[in-house]
């Protein structure tokens, strides 16, 4: 574990949270996942007018972590009752720190005997295959009419 490991903390999310992760996911899906996808696909899965009051509802309704470091928000994820995971973002100049880890180990947890899934993109694949993730299938959804490539995958429980 590197040092800045040590400094991230996870808490239960807040609704004055849901701004910046909403500008989290935006900055998050243009960087990060530029290189799996277009500029047009970036710009219809994340086109920076989240409803926020929907993203807030969700987040209530779902178990959903935030991690925090040393005063700002650097990662999130949740997960609904039936064991989807939703989504699951680092801020992109904290990629490769662990903070995603963290944050999908707390929420695997905290799902106990029900089996895991979520919609992957082609950037999270390989992350999600590390930690035992299968792929069930390939999909294509649409976002304001662009096709979008993701992947279906499912954990058992251990």
């Amino acid at each position: 574990m590197t040092r800045r490991e040590n400094r991230v903390s996870l808490r239960a999310y807040q609704p004055s949270d849901c701004r910046q992760l909403a500008e989290l996911f935006y900055q998050t899906v243009h960087s990060v996942n530029a290189g799996d996808y277009t500029r047009e696909q970036l710009d219809a899965w994340a086109d920076g007018k989240a409803d926020l009051a929907a993203w807030n509802r969700s987040f209530l309704e779902h178990r959903t972590l935030v991690a925090w470091e040393n005063g700002r928000i650097v990662g999130f994820g949740d997960m609904d009752s039936h064991g989807y995971l939703d989504r699951l973002f680092v801020h992109f100049q904290h990629q490769g720190e662990g903070i995603g880890t963290a944050l999908c180990d707390a929420l695997e947890q905290a799902a106990g005997r029900v089996p895991v899934t979520t919609h992957a993109s082609r950037t999270a694949l390989p992350f999600f295959e590390h930690r035992g993730y299968r792929v069930i299938r390939e999909q294509t959804v649409r976002r304001h009419g662009i096709p979008l490539t993701n992947f279906v995958m499912e954990r058992d429980p251990d």
